[in-house]
């Protein structure tokens, strides 16, 4: 991986981030961070925030970052706001999301059937389309563990999809890259194949796999290290700094590229 002082920021347009251990620390959202996301705003990037948290997470951080759109549970759908009010879109549509909640109250009683000690996560109440497993948020599990649960979720029909606090099931087709551009087309008209090049993100963990396979300008805030097993394509470039100082090093470089 190269350093982040590598990338050429000249004719970016905007900014994919995760949230979870890309912009917070302990699960809390450093200041760092959310000013460097104003200054990035403010300099006329346009800001993605992607992460597996709920879609109800979703509808807040559209109304309170500085971001166009907000996608959550890994891809399966996003919100925004705009003169005309607030909106929601999905990666599914109603039919098939009905049979996709199916799938996934099956794996629920199958996980706490056979695994009765993994919990699902505190924000479940919140979420839509997906369903997700504390692995490492308010209980750290054993990576032996994780690798069950994730092969009990795979022979139950649904895909997986693993951060650094929760192991989704995902019952469609999504991940963070479909899902960033089906939202962008949506919203602002991108066809994100188009003009991938004018678009950086920025990631950690496993379940920004996809996105670094995607994004040929990638990178990882400095604790990506600890999870490059996980990640079959690494990012490009990293950060000196973790978590939200990495992500604030980054955005001051792309900032200043007209300085």
């Amino acid at each position: 991986m190269e350093s982040y002082r590598q990338l050429d920021s000249a004719g970016i347009r905007g900014l994919v981030f995760d949230i979870d251990d890309t912009v917070t620390r302990n699960g809390v959202l450093e200041p760092v961070a959310y000013t460097a996301m104003h200054r990035l705003a403010g300099a006329g990037f346009e800001l993605v925030a992607v992460t597996g948290r709920p879609l109800g997470w979703t509808d807040v951080i559209a109304r309170i970052w500085p971001v166009r759109v907000a996608v959550g549970e890994n891809g399966a759908g996003w919100a925004w706001v705009d003169a005309s009010g607030s909106h929601e879109g999905y990666f599914c549509d109603e039919l098939e999301r009905e049979a996709q909640s199916r799938l996934l109250e099956t794996v629920r009683q199958e996980v706490a059937s056979a695994m009765p000690q993994i919990t699902t996560t505190n924000d479940h109440r919140h979420r839509r389309c997906d369903l997700a497993f504390d692995i490492g948020e308010t209980q750290a599990l054993p990576r032996a563990e994780i690798d069950a649960l994730v092969e009990l979720i795979e022979d139950l029909g649904a895909r997986t999809s693993v951060s650094t606090v929760h192991a989704h099931a995902v019952p469609g087709l999504w991940d963070k890259a479909e899902g960033v551009a089906r939202a962008l087309h949506e919203v602002l008209g991108i066809e994100l194949g188009v003009e991938i090049d004018r678009w950086v993100f920025v990631g950690d963990s496993g379940n920004d796999a996809a996105a670094f396979a995607r994004f040929p300008k990638s990178v990882g805030v400095a604790n990506v290290r600890e999870h490059l097993d996980r990640l079959p394509v690494p990012p490009r470039y990293v950060t000196d700094g973790d978590r939200g100082v990495g992500f604030a090093e980054l955005a001051t470089h792309l900032a200043d590229r007209g300085a």
